[in-house]
């Protein structure tokens, strides 16, 4: 975040201003680097889901939609949720559209939270979670993900718990750290929930990239469907995450507060796109797998690439991103570490203390992305082979 105060911005917002994202991106320009930070694929998804969209294009689906989106769509992802979980909900009270899971989150936050309301979150975290507690009004509450497994301390997470605690918001599988939350460490959040009346938010957009342990929806826990709100997308299922379809999985009393404030911030969004990926929800086992199978082949091209240059890695268990630790390689600064590198390594990556308001926990850690095609992240594992040593005295 930018600590320059800028003029206008409402003091809610101040200091989110242009990230370390934008700087990275601009250096990857600037000398060609591959860019392995932006989290998005160099490839396209299934065709059969681009033809569906531009079949949907020339068949008129090109107006309005309903609000919580179109119903073959809300279907679908009610589908898709007995499918996979067991879960069931209504496709017309209990399932929103939205677009993309960012606002998803947003509108769940803005619909949620009372000026003053605490939320709890686990730090690192996804970008857009800290502004959209601030413009809620919301007051962020923090838990560390320590360790080499990214845990947490069961203790601090309830002492966290206030009065004033209105939800938690959990990341899993975890961007950026690739943490998968057991079931133990899911149970504990749970018990915390039902016994301070919280909310859970859930943030599970990398549901189908899980390469070791499970994907449990916290939803699944005994008492906890009716006071979740399940958040995900199908940009990373399908490969279009410029599509931008996301939605929310939650009892009709809370979808009907997150579409209040839905309806005022997008209102509907991206007509054609709807019908396509109501299509590929539907897709059989095989597409589900072998989805899964590619990206545990890049991830583990790139962690033992990683390995072989120098750098301290642990597999993730799932998403598709790496955190790589630094001081292997004498290098003690992640943001000097990724401002040197498309200059002299030509490979971009994004500092993990992005992530962090404690910069120093994640100082040591810089992640990739391992979402691109497997040529480009051979050729980006050569360049990184040639990362100068630091000075780490």
């Amino acid at each position: 975040m930018s600590s320059l105060r800028q003029p206008y911005l409402s003091s809610r917002l101040q200091g989110f201003g242009t990230s370390i994202f934008t700087e990275i991106t601009l250096l990857a320009q600037r000398y060609g680097a591959l860019n392995l930070g932006q989290g998005f694929p160099d490839f396209d998804g299934p065709e059969e889901i681009k033809e569906a969209a531009i079949a949907a294009i020339r068949g008129g689906t090109n107006q309005y939609l309903r609000s919580m989106g179109l119903p073959a769509l809300n279907a679908a992802i009610a589908a898709h949720e007995r499918r996979f979980y067991g879960l069931t909900f209504d496709p017309d009270r209990e399932i929103t559209v939205t677009s993309g899971a960012t606002e998803a989150i947003c509108a769940t936050l803005l619909a949620l939270c009372e000026t003053g309301d605490e939320v709890l979150i686990f730090e690192p975290f996804y970008d857009s979670y800290r502004p959209c507690i601030a413009m809620a009004g919301a007051v962020e509450k923090r838990v560390l993900l320590s360790g080499p497994g990214f845990d947490f301390d069961p203790a601090e997470l309830a002492a966290a718990v206030t009065a004033k605690t209105r939800l938690i918001l959990l990341n899993s599988p975890h961007n950026p750290v690739g943490k998968v939350f057991t079931r133990q460490e899911l149970e504990l959040v749970a018990e915390l929930c039902l016994r301070h009346d919280l909310i859970c938010v859930t943030d599970e957009v990398y549901e189908h990239l899980v390469f070791s342990g499970e994907h449990l929806p916290i939803a699944c826990l005994p008492g906890m469907a009716e006071r979740t709100v399940k958040i995900s997308s199908t940009g990373k299922t399908f490969s279009f995450t410029g599509w931008k379809i996301g939605y929310t999985c939650a009892p009709a009393p809370l979808s009907a507060a997150i579409r209040t404030a839905h309806q005022f911030i997008t209102f509907c969004n991206s007509g054609p796109f709807q019908p396509a990926l109501a299509l590929g929800l539907g897709f059989g086992d095989d597409f589900y797998e072998e989805l899964r199978e590619d990206y545990r082949r890049k991830r583990d091209l790139m962690a033992n690439g990683l390995r072989e240059a120098g750098f301290g890695v642990d597999d993730p268990a799932g998403t598709y991103f790496i955190v790589a630790d630094i001081r292997p390689l004498g290098w003690q600064d992640d943001v000097a570490f990724c401002r040197m590198l498309p200059e002299k390594v030509g490979v971009a990556a994004i500092p993990a203390s992005a992530f962090y308001v404690d910069k120093a926990a994640g100082r040591h850690l810089v992640r990739f992305a391992f979402c691109k095609k497997e040529d480009v992240l051979r050729d980006g594992i050569e360049k990184l082979k040639r990362v100068p040593r630091g000075d780490a005295r």
